[in-house]
């Protein structure tokens, strides 16, 4: 039997999201390292590794066979959640793809993808429209983290169901008494829809990231304005933010909404190089 697989920082994250005793679905399994792992390491009893590509699914199957696995992890050639049969598995694990790509295999198959007792998932790009479309589906974010691997920042999530009984989308809102936990509702001046404005950071920098002050977060936030920064500059130097409207207005908002983020989630301090 092939020793343990070693995961990356960004696939350990993923796979400690998942709920011990949990049957997993790993949806585009790529060489099927995830599946092998959370068997080996006894966190799945048994898994479903699923891709649309005939090769990756083949390197899979020859790496779980390789490691004495091919009764508990079974491969299958699958568009998104075609090939899932509802009730196999408890757990869908969808991690390392573009979350325009995610959005459309969760809501192509969405009574299966409803099935799942947890969502354990990981967009590459469009985070927060990703964010939104989970929010506007029905589900809510139970826990969140964020990792840092190589320069590159990878958020990821744990959703489950919020909807009710009939299937709709069901608004999940904190007490009043926790409101004061969150970083945009002590403050709204200039901002006409307060409301609207904390839903938008909620959804571009994670709702629970925010609500513990991740660590992780805020060098993301300090690499963002400072890239709002040379964005900026570039275009003063180049004659096109001279009247701060347009484009050079619009990273110049997103530049602040980031100061605003760091100084009232993270305290006194924290984003005063930026001003």
């Amino acid at each position: 039997m092939r020793e343990g697989i070693v995961l990356s920082n960004r696939l350990r994250a993923v796979v400690s999201m998942v709920t011990p005793g949990n049957r997993v679905c790993d949806i585009g399994c790529d060489h099927g390292f995830v599946p092998i792992y959370l068997v080996q390491q006894g966190i799945s009893p048994c898994a479903l590794a699923m891709d649309v590509r005939k090769g990756p699914l083949s390197q899979a199957g020859i790496h779980i066979e390789a490691c004495g696995l091919k009764d508990l992890i079974e491969t299958r050639l699958s568009d998104g959640l075609k090939g899932f049969r509802t009730g196999e598995a408890d757990t869908l694990i969808c991690a390392g793809m573009g979350g325009r790509l995610m959005m459309r295999i969760l809501s192509k198959e969405a009574e299966k993808t409803a099935s799942f007792r947890e969502l354990i998932l990981q967009p590459q790009s469009e985070i927060q429209q990703f964010r939104a479309f989970l929010r506007e589906q029905g589900y809510r974010i139970a826990e969140e983290n964020m990792i840092e691997e190589d320069g590159k920042f990878y958020p990821m999530m744990k959703a489950v169901c919020a909807g009710n009984k009939a299937g709709k989308a069901e608004t999940v809102r904190r007490p009043a008494e926790n409101q004061k936990t969150l970083p945009y509702r002590d403050s709204c001046s200039g901002y006409d829809d307060c409301d609207g404005f904390r839903q938008r950071m909620e959804d571009r920098y994670g709702p629970l990231l925010l609500e513990k002050r991740h660590p992780v977060l805020y060098r993301y936030l300090e690499r963002e304005a400072r890239l709002c920064d040379q964005i900026m500059e570039q275009m003063r130097t180049q004659g096109k933010g001279g009247d701060k409207s347009g484009r050079y207005e619009e990273i110049y908002r997103q530049k602040q909404n980031c100061l605003r983020v760091m100084k009232e989630r993270y305290g006194d301090g924290y984003g005063e190089n930026y001003d």
